[in-house]
């Protein structure tokens, strides 16, 4: 097999998500552990991390591989497209999370494992069938999503504290704009698939506006408790707080204009603000 037939197989994995939890992953080892002692067991944890998510984006593919074939957006993904066959997925995405368990346990600790193999089950047992049936998805799949830093805290400290759920809350409540605004551009197409997200299902985005100002003023609560912690210094918070009055800025235009182009400010201002508090955290740690 040639390295481009491979490429389907990668395409499963959901690389641009796992790219994201390894960031965060790193981020929780480099905070929790006041820097980044062991790189070897950095990059061991990173390894059975990606492992983890890249099975859980392989069995999501497999699970919902009939709607993707009707959606416009995912239609040519491997599975509905032919490239892979379902045996083949669901055979790659168990054998992933069998792999990241194996290094996570053998080389980091049990808890950081358990975290990962936690997060694969809400992701792909939970979160996913529950976008066929309630527009709670949002909120029940962001906690998935925020578990990445907590795995990292415990990988580097071997145990949890007030700092890891800090990073857990962060992610949680930054995840619901960001998807809220995805979900706004492309509800026509999820309506096609049967996916019941808040914005498929009212047709005014009242209630999807609500939850977008409500999390983006959470987001800002939460993103200064580093500071009022003592983890991080007056950058961090005022870079946190500039940030955030972005992010809520972006949601109250789309509040009041109820667009696309408004939704796509609020997805990009989302992907800007994630990375730069990454970095604001990680420099006023230095």
């Amino acid at each position: 097999m040639t390295l481009r037939a491979l490429d389907p197989y990668f395409e499963l994995t959901k690389p641009r998500i796992v790219t994201m939890v390894l960031v965060t992953t790193a981020l929780g080892f480099f905070v929790g552990g006041h820097g980044v002692t062991s790189p070897l067991r950095l990059a061991l944890t990173l390894l059975g991390t990606a492992f983890s998510a890249g099975g859980s984006g392989v069995l999501n593919h497999y699970i919902e591989r009939d709607i993707d074939a009707v959606m416009r957006r995912t239609r040519d993904r491997p599975l509905p497209s032919g490239r892979v066959t379902p045996a083949a997925a669901l055979s790659l995405g168990f054998l992933l999370i069998l792999a990241g368990q194996v290094v996570l346990v053998l080389t980091v600790n049990l808890m950081t494992a358990w975290l990962a193999l936690l997060t694969a089950f809400l992701y792909v047992v939970i979160y996913t069938p529950l976008k066929r049936t309630t527009w709670l998805n949002t909120s029940l799949g962001s906690i998935p999503g925020a578990l990445p830093p907590v795995g990292g805290w415990a990988a580097a400290t071997g145990h949890l504290d007030a700092g890891a759920w800090v990073l857990f809350a962060i992610l949680f409540a930054w995840q619901h704009p960001h998807f809220y605004s995805i979900a706004w551009i492309f509800r026509d197409d999820y309506r096609r698939g049967g996916f019941k997200m808040l914005p498929v299902l009212e047709e005014d985005g009242k209630r999807t506006c609500r939850h977008i100002l409500a999390f983006s003023v959470l987001l800002i609560a939460v993103s200064i408790l580093p500071a009022l912690l003592g983890s991080s210094g007056t950058v961090y918070l005022l870079g946190a707080l500039v940030l955030g009055a972005g992010m809520l800025a972006a949601g109250v235009s789309l509040t009041i204009s109820r667009s696309n182009v408004d939704a796509r400010r609020l997805l990009r201002a989302s992907v800007i603000y994630l990375p730069l508090l990454l970095i604001l955290t990680v420099f006023d740690s230095i």
